[in-house]
């Protein structure tokens, strides 16, 4: 057997931009191990990024264009968009286009369609769902530091002994660096973590200090610690006074809003006792990271929290030296990148701003442009406002899902249905938003895909691929360079390769650019394609004077402001907008699960990734649970004015009191009704413009379903008529179900035999049970000998567990003991019910592993992980691993 081809690339998930090692065997298995020699993450995986072999299949795969529903060649498919366009843009001007894109995209896709848009359409109606996590942090930089700059790099949590951890699960949103904090805290167990969060997630496991303040009162919280810090004389005065300006503004807004640890403490929810241990930490320590994420940034006035974030760093004059500053964890893969091409609606590409008259003529003029956009375009929020109001008639997306991912998400649903052309270019070919398209568009993706992407700590990495283009599936910049190509502009996108248009978005970045703009690749401007090829990791700005990257800036105390000073911003706290009452009476914050990614369409094909949490769940206080006579597992509907959503109940004591955790990714290919987005009110902040994701409000109410059930089957589109809530997810070779309804057939044997067998059934052999009186149906079928489906219901949630019975659809036979215990759904004694899965990485479940933690005494999740192995490659599990150890006796 020859040995499996290996290539280096990077993982397609969030910020921290982990090297991948992808290794595809002689049948086509792809395998993935992480990059010893990538910095951002030494050889490490998170759970996503080591099931990522598990995604690369072609059965959910776009694999050729398709107009209305039928499939047609590239020529008419690229001909009927540029044609399109071009009419629209006509009769109604450039206005009435827009581009939606994605930080999933590589740059060098991103640069072309921002070229198009921007200096051949001649408008800036081009944004991109990093608004949606990014945006805030991108208007803070540049209010402070005159540019869009993250001025410290990764090697700093090593190096801090006081890292500040707020508005992120890092544990589970990104494990890497959450498991590098951890063995710097294990090393040196001195350094003091503190995590600011409503709820106590598996983040805080590592914390000294969590300060669960009352949602939306962080801007309260940091402006009390700036007051407290002249208060107390921390303050580096002499780096104020020569880099910086507008301090005593800052200070009297502080003042104001925050003048005693008391007013602090009260208005966030918070003992005094907890916020002094902060801010005498804080106050005392020199070398102090601050880490902030989606917490911080997903708010109606997330640019100010950010900015009395910086404000700290600032007064103390830590930032720009090791172990120390504010630190923006990225959210996607390439969010980083898509801000360096200015593919958000409020920039020009190579930071400068779209405001700026020099700076239009500059990038129109290396262009060489017959047009340029002059003002801003629609954000996300408000570009799809201007697509239900007729104001945009032609969308073109670009790697996204918003029909899941935004705000007011049927509303968004109803725009695009009624938008007069949607072209939506992607991998996947059923998701919520290509359901609503008119042309669908077949890309490449992450394994196939040749570019670059810029993760958190602004280093430049080569996505290599190591599969063939599938079926006639084609990158992004070639789909956009052959519809420039169509439109008249064929001259200014002759790209045959990522390597032109890298080395041209590289020479924008230094053009007429003698110090003014930090973003500058110079240095990589005429790249060989050898060099391209094997482009290792570097950090920018990559120059002459620094041709191997720099990896902190602002070491000088020269910021990229007009007088090259970092400017302090007064900060007056405001509430969010929408606020509980009386009729929704409890604050919604959404986020991320461990083992998904955005909206399912590459995670939801892992087996492994869906095995830990499977289903769109609530979590819920026990308090108010009990007081709504809520039970764990029952349905419940939440909504508010926006909508309303099906989805379980999960009791959790870690949330605070008044408030309400669901994730945000299941979608209509996933659940029946669980797209939360559909309950996140369409609320901007004023001047990033990013959605209020983490601050809504809900009712919640119990539902009364009259049977619970459970399908698991190797078919993996049921029709379930006869179920009001459906759940689906992906089982190694089957597909789970969980359902529940209010109507009832009148016979449940005939329904699933309906439902579960082919039309020639004649191989199958059925097993059932029907008991009337009880109002319960349990039904298996063989086909040859093999499990091939099984249904379970009952007027109750007492069902039985579903891990063994998953386990049997491995076996290509069952033996008499399983047959007799099947339709009981516990496992012969000899065999093992592992329990939910706990650890993604080995399939270890729970309950194998409190077996293990009972019956060996193990009271560490290392000596956990040398029984099991469980814990021992990403890490994300650990974490859950010490609350099973904690509930131990």
């Amino acid at each position: 057997m020859s040995t499996p081809q290996t290539v280096k690339t990077i993982c397609p998930y969030c910020g921290v931009g982990c090297g991948v090692l992808a290794s595809i065997d002689e049948v086509g298995v792809v395998t993935t191990q992480g990059d010893p020699d990538h910095p951002a993450n030494r050889g490490r995986l998170c759970s996503k990024g080591s099931a990522l072999g598990e995604t690369v299949y072609l059965q959910e795969r776009l694999l050729y264009p398709e107009i209305q529903g039928e499939q047609v060649s590239w020529e008419q498919a690229l001909a009927t968009v540029a044609g399109r366009f071009t009419e629209i843009i006509e009769e109604h001007g450039p206005d009435a286009v827009a581009f939606y894109v994605s930080g999933q995209l590589l740059t060098e896709d991103y640069y072309v369609a921002n070229k198009l848009i921007k200096g051949y359409i001649g408008c800036a109606n081009i944004d991109t769902n990093s608004r949606l996590c990014m945006s805030s942090a991108v208007a803070a930089h540049k209010r402070a530091f005159g540019e869009d700059v993250v001025p410290g790099c990764y090697e700093d949590l090593d190096r801090a002994d006081m890292i500040v951890i707020t508005g992120s699960n890092t544990a589970w949103c990104h494990p890497i660096l959450f498991q590098r904090m951890a063995r710097a805290k294990q090393n040196r167990p001195e350094l003091c973590i503190v995590v600011i969060d409503p709820r106590n997630t598996q983040t805080t496991s590592i914390a000294d200090l969590h300060l669960a303040l009352q949602p939306g009162t962080d801007s309260t919280l940091f402006n009390g610690l700036l007051t407290y810090l002249a208060q107390h004389d921390e303050h580096n005065d002499r780096f104020t006074e020569h880099f910086t300006t507008g301090v005593e503004g800052a200070l009297q807004a502080a003042r104001d809003s925050a003048p005693t640890i008391e007013t602090v403490a009260q208005q966030c929810g918070l003992s005094v006792a907890d916020v002094t241990q902060f801010y005498q930490k804080f106050g005392t320590t020199e070398r102090v990271v601050t880490a902030f994420s989606q917490g911080v940034n997903q708010s109606s006035s997330g640019v100010d929290k950010i900015n009395a974030i910086i404000n700290c760093h600032l007064f103390t004059g830590r930032i720009g030296r090791p172990g120390m500053g504010p630190f923006s964890i990225t959210g996607q893969p390439n969010a980083m990148g898509g801000r360096e091409v200015g593919g958000l609606a409020n920039q020009l590409a190579a930071h400068m701003d779209i405001d700026n008259p020099e700076h239009q003529q500059r990038v129109q003029r290396f262009w060489q442009s017959p047009v340029m956009a002059k003002k801003e375009g629609y954000k996300a929020v408000d570009l799809f406002d201007a697509v239900a109001e007729g104001k945009i008639k032609a969308v073109w997306i670009m790697a996204t899902n918003p029909v899941v991912s935004l705000p007011n998400a049927d509303k968004v649903k109803t725009a695009l249905e009624q938008c007069e052309l949607v072209v939506v270019s992607d991998c996947v070919r059923a998701t919520d938003t290509a359901d609503v398209a008119n042309i669908l568009l077949p890309a490449l993706t992450w394994g196939e895909r040749d570019g670059t992407v810029t993760n958190s700590e602004r280093c430049i990495s080569r996505q290599h691929p190591f599969l063939s283009h599938p079926g006639q599936a084609k990158a992004d910049w070639w789909i956009i360079t052959q519809v420039a190509h169509l439109m008249g502009f064929a001259e200014a996108f002759r790209y045959h390769h990522p390597i032109d248009i890298f080395c041209e978005h590289a020479q924008l970045s230094a053009f007429e650019n003698d110090g003014e703009r930090a973003f500058d690749l110079g240095a990589l401007s005429h790249l060989s394609y050898q060099a391209y090829n094997t482009l290792q990791p570097t950090q920018w700005p990559v120059t002459k004077a620094n041709p191997q990257g720099t990896q902190r800036l602002y070491r000088t105390g020269r910021f990229h402001t007009a007088d090259g000073k970092a400017k302090f911003i007064a900060i007056t706290p405001r509430p969010p907008v929408n606020q509980p009452n009386a009729q929704y009476p409890f604050t919604l914050n959404t986020g991320r699960i461990r083992d998904q990614w955005h909206t399912m369409t590459r995670t939801g094909m892992s087996p492994r990734l869906s095995s830990h949490l499977f289903e769109p769940y609530v979590e819920i206080h026990p308090d108010d649970a009990a007081d709504a006579n809520l039970k764990a597992g029952a349905l419940v509907k939440l909504s508010n004015p926006q909508g309303n959503i099906f989805v379980r109940v999960s009791i959790s004591d870690k949330q605070r009191r008044g408030s309400l955790f669901v994730p945000m990714h299941w979608n209509s290919q996933f659940a029946s009704n669980a797209r939360v987005g559909t309950l996140i009110a369409p609320v901007t902040d004023p001047i990033s413009g990013q959605p209020e994701s983490k601050h809504s409000i809900a009712a919640i109410e119990a539902c009364q379903p009259n049977w619970f059930g459970f399908i698991l089957s190797t078919r993996g589109h049921l029709t379930l008529e006869y179920s009001n809530y459906w759940a689906r997810s992906r089982g190694k070779g089957l597909w789970r179900y969980e359902i529940a309804g209010q109507a009832k057939p009148d016979d449940w044997a005939n329904r699933a035999r309906a439902l579960l067998s082919d039309e020639e059934d004649g191989d199958s052999n059925w097993i059932e049970y029907f008991d009337a009186a009880k109002h319960q149906y349990r039904a298996a079928r063989l086909v040859r000998g093999r499990l091939e489906s099984c249904i379970f219901i009952a007027p109750s949630l007492h069902l039985p567990p579903r891990e063994w019975l998953i386990s049997l659809f491995q076996q290509t036979t069952l033996n008499k003991q399983e047959r007799a215990a099947l339709l009981t759904g516990t496992p012969p004694t000899d065999q093992e019910d592992t329990g939910r899965i706990v650890c993604a990485c080995f399939n270890v479940g729970e309950k194998t592993l409190q077996n293990a933690i009972n019956t060996l005494g193990l009271t560490t999740p290392e000596a956990i992980g040398a029984q099991l192995e469980a814990g021992t490659n990403c890490g994300s599990c650990i974490p859950e691993l010490r609350e099973l150890l904690a509930k131990s006796p």
